[in-house]
């Protein structure tokens, strides 16, 4: 074995071998998806020793050159007075030495948006190149699945965030003499079977323990839940209006915030394309004078994507134009960046010595554009509105699926209501700096794509200067309203300095700014989601058969509470319920392996947290397959290389191992349908989001369901949000066949529930439903 030590003085690597304290054994602990460990002890064996200091680089390995353990000492030595010698006072000194990614978790990761639609490997690869560019190899990391959303947080080492992403993925991590790797747990396996001639069978012990479950419910987060319409009428003096549920909404937060005081971009929030050195960022603007002419050539994009879900707002800056321009400012594109490809953005086009600004919508140009005027400043918005939160669904696995081809990921269908304004400021006149902005768009694009990439510029000849530029996450809900006579138009919600006319408050209400105040008669429609908790109780029917005995009925039930990966809504409840049963229904173990170095199973050379054991032991009843969970390592035999290994395992039936499991943070009511796991994906009809009310009378309401009714089926309509299905009619309105249909209206504020049904037996229903409020419309 050989000990090397960097002090960082200069001298390079020194052998320290010699100066090991043989009573002590020096161990070597490696953890799954955590630092590994280097405990050892030194004692002064010459008048050159020098004490290691904190921050010096450690090796430690074979003769032949295989790596047992490389990282840093993180801490100082701790000295132990042993008495005194020949040449003074001895000490020993004892060290701990931290893995290469302690010189990672040194670092605070910079402030950036969420990695979104990125797979694992390249979340990873990024977070790394943030904190130490190019000074780890990172080739070794594998892509594996997609992560819909995955927030890195400053707060975090980078060790704590990679084994988040690691537990996203079933994947292991681990970095080895600056080397990063990370692939899929069981990448690397190896049989330790009984029959082989290296097996040690006292030093093998096995724990069976009861882990079956084949009854499980999964307690996810807050989720949105019902497509909620609420539909109110001004008298000219009412400013309040209260919501008829609570509303789902994220945290309103500012996700992204550039003021261009950084020269040159920040690579962890831009990405920047620029051959005609075009680009650059000067007296707090970012300064675009030109590019090559060809569109897509010159950009100036996020770095990360947009998820086009819930409400978002991208303010695209305070822009000041300094000759005719041509381009895309504010663009949003599902592929590749170019004008024909923009689903919508604002065009830019030369009018003589000035540039006209027209809406840019799937790639055409759209409304009447608007001339700048020399001197004047141009803040242009894009408001997106999305009945959909979340436009992909979280990825979970299990040993059965593991990277690669886990349950869930699929993408979520939206419409996406699309706003584009712009507000004209004259610095010589204040009022325009309060002034309403002029909506150059405001339509829905059907089936607008899940993400985009934002270019704040795309320039083929742009002459401007953009004094900031905002990401911002926004109250999930869409307010429009029509005056009498009149279509109608979108409302903003937001703060009154932001150019909005109304706000949802916490207490579930929508207030509009005086100044704004609903005329008499003015009509208003509320869109948003309803709040509820994301739950789902999934059975595997075949297990609870298997199991039963007698009095017992066969069900061994659990309820869990995912951490990592996040069960957003109840269909990733179900996911993750799906991961759970195929693993859990199976014999559960753990166990360990005692072994000297010269006979690891399967003739392998070294052993590591994320490894696949393959067990044979027929005489201790045990065939399963495991991944290993902790290795410790003692160097007892320095000279001759043999290597005590103990080496931990467990399937996932004992610990499930692509999951981390938290305690629920208050007491959730766990009423949810109960279904067979050969029942997920297959019982619910899609949800009625377009549902509306089309006109009003006394006694009258028309209401258009969105879609035509499945065959065999229909629309069924109730006064609650309950009782569904057919053989209840307590609270039932009516069961109707047709798209557009009329339903008595009993009171000033009424309320109905809207689900459609198909003809199966039983009949397949909405998983949401679409609530449809009446409040304060005269009689």
């Amino acid at each position: 074995m050989k000990l090397q030590i960097d002090n960082l003085d200069g001298l390079g690597p020194v052998n320290y071998t010699s100066s090991i304290d043989g009573s002590r054994s020096p161990q070597v602990v490696r953890k799954l998806n955590q630092a590994s460990e280097l405990r050892l002890s030194l004692v002064a064996d010459s008048p050159d020793f020098v004490v290691p200091t904190t921050g010096a680089r450690v090796t430690l390995g074979l003769t032949n050159g295989q790596d047992v353990f490389t990282g840093y000492l993180m801490q100082s030595p701790v000295f132990e007075y042993l008495g005194w010698g020949e040449r003074g006072p001895v000490y020993r000194y004892d060290l701990v030495a931290q893995s290469d990614e302690g010189l990672l978790d040194e670092k605070r990761l910079p402030d950036r948006c969420p990695f979104l639609d990125r797979s694992a490997g390249e979340t990873l690869r990024q977070l790394t190149q943030d904190l130490l560019p190019g000074v780890f190899d990172t080739s070794a990391v594998q892509d594996l699945d997609t992560l819909a959303w995955y927030a890195s947080n400053p707060r975090k080492k980078w060790s704590q965030q990679a084994a988040e992403i690691a537990i996203q993925a079933r994947a292991s991590y681990r970095i080895m003499n600056g080397a990063l790797i990370f692939a899929p747990l069981g990448a690397t396996a190896y049989a330790l079977n009984e029959t082989d001639t290296a097996f040690c069978p006292d030093g093998l012990k096995l724990q069976p323990i009861d882990g079956l479950i084949n009854d499980v419910t999964v307690i996810g987060q807050s989720e949105p839940q019902a497509y909620v319409k609420d539909y109110f009428v001004g008298d000219g003096l009412t400013l309040k209006f209260y919501l008829s549920q609570t509303p789902f909404t994220k945290a309103s937060k500012t996700l992204f915030d550039e003021e261009f005081t950084i020269s040159p971009l920040e690579p962890a929030l831009w990405s920047v394309t620029d051959p005609s050195n075009a680009i650059s960022v000067s007296g707090g603007e970012l300064q675009i004078t030109g590019g090559t002419g060809v569109d897509g050539a010159t950009v100036v994009e996020f770095a990360e994507k947009v998820e086009l879900g819930g409400a978002l707002v991208i303010q695209h800056g305070d822009v000041m134009f300094s000759a005719a321009s041509t381009g895309v400012l504010g663009g949003l594109y599902p592929a590749a960046v170019s004008i024909a490809a923009c689903l919508a953005g604002f065009q830019i086009t030369p009018d003589g010595s000035q540039s006209n600004i027209q809406a840019l919508v799937n790639g055409a140009s759209s409304g009447t554009p608007i001339t700048t005027i020399a001197g004047h400043h141009y803040r242009l918005t894009t408001r997106l509105y999305s009945p959909e939160i979340y436009r992909r669904q979280q990825i979970f696995h299990s040993s059965v699926h593991p990277a690669g081809s886990g349950f869930g990921g699929a993408e979520v269908a939206a419409d996406v209501r699309v706003l584009l304004e712009l507000q004209d400021i004259d610095p010589t006149n204040p009022a325009t700096l309060v002034a309403p902005p002029t909506v150059l768009y405001d339509g829905v694009i059907p089936g607008a794509p899940d993400f985009c990439t934002c270019a704040l510029a795309n320039s083929a000849n742009l002459q401007c200067a953009i004094a900031f530029t905002r990401l911002i996450q926004a109250v999930d809900a869409e307010v429009r309203s029509a005056l009498p006579g009149q279509g109608y138009i979108t409302q903003l919600v937001g703060s009154l300095e932001e150019g909005a006319q109304c706000e949802i408050t916490s207490s579930s209400a929508l207030e509009f700014y005086p100044q704004y105040a609903p005329a008499a008669n003015q009509l208003i429609e509320v869109h948003y989601r309803s709040l509820g908790p994301a739950l789902a109780r999934v059975t595997n029917p075949a297990s609870i058969a298997a199991q039963q005995r007698g009095i017992d009925n066969g069900l061994h039930g659990a309820v869990r509470h995912p951490k990592e990966p996040p069960a957003r809504t109840a269909a990733d409840c179900e996911m993750a319920a799906l991961a759970l049963l195929d693993d859990a229904t199976g014999s559960a173990w753990t166990g360990e392996y005692d072994v000297w170095s010269d006979y690891l199973p399967g003739g392998a050379v070294d052993i590591f947290p994320g490894d696949e054991l393959n067990i044979a032991v027929p005489s201790r009843g045990a065939t399963f397959t495991a991944i290993v969970s902790e290795v410790e390592i003692a160097i007892t035999n320095w000279e001759g290389q043999h290597l005590a290994y103990k080496i931990k395992f467990t399937n996932d039936a004992a610990k499930a191992m692509a999951f981390e499991f938290e305690t629920a943070k208050a007491t959730t009511p766990l009423f949810v349908t109960q279904l067979t796991n050969a029942q997920i994906g297959t019982t619910y009809l899609s949800d009625l989001t377009a549902a509306v009310i089309t006109a009003v009378s006394s006694t009258t309401v028309s209401v258009d369901a969105g879609v035509a009714p499945p065959s065999g089926g229909g629309i069924e309509v109730r006064w609650s949000d309950a009782g569904w299905g057919p053989g209840n009619d307590r609270n039932l309105v009516g069961r109707f066949t047709t798209q557009t249909f009329v339903i008595p209206r009993l009171a000033r504020v009424q309320d109905c529930y809207l689900q459609q049904y198909d003809g199966s037996v039983p009949p397949k229903y909405s998983r949401y439903t679409a609530a449809l409020h009446l409040d304060n419309y005269p009689l």
